[in-house]
């Protein structure tokens, strides 16, 4: 409060992250841990449409085993996201790896969960599965390729 009574504004605006000289650490591990469990998992699905991985298991059995698994890592990577995002805003909304990040990860979401998901639950032919999970493998690659170049644009 200033001397006046009255509240000042710039206190109430203060982001409780930019306090501690931990939180941006820690929220980092968190955020790249949700990264490595949610698209970890995703390309785990791109690499068994592939014919890379998991040959013992269907694709549908892979997607409705992991489905879980990446639904929680892409949500905590998003929130954990968004609060790193909150503690300067200015500075990520005018980075162009940030911006490049996001329609990335945005582009990667909308295909796992349209083409791929549509792929792993039909029995369509390998040229096509192959095809989708090389596209969606490029897509989940370059989110944490965009992240990775934030610090240096």
């Amino acid at each position: 409060m200033s001397t006046r009574g009255t509240i000042d504004l710039r206190v109430l605006l203060q982001n409780p992250l930019n306090e501690h000289a931990l939180a941006y650490p820690l929220l980092e591990c968190v955020h790249l841990g949700a990264i490595t469990i949610g698209v970890g998992t995703a390309m785990l699905m791109d690499f068994r449409l592939l014919g890379l991985a998991l040959p013992q298991k269907s694709a549908a059995e892979l997607w409705r085993d992991g489905m879980f698994w990446t639904l929680c890592g892409l949500v905590l990577a998003i929130f954990s996201g968004l609060m790193l995002f909150s503690i300067d805003p200015e500075a990520y909304f005018v980075n162009p790896a940030f911006r490049f990040k996001m329609g990335a990860l945005i582009l990667a979401i909308v295909f796992h969960y349209t083409a791929v998901r549509r792929m792993a639950l039909s029995s369509t032919s390998k040229p096509a599965s192959f095809a989708v999970g090389g596209i969606s493998l490029g897509l989940w690659t370059l989110v944490p390729s965009g992240g990775i170049f934030i610090g240096f644009a």
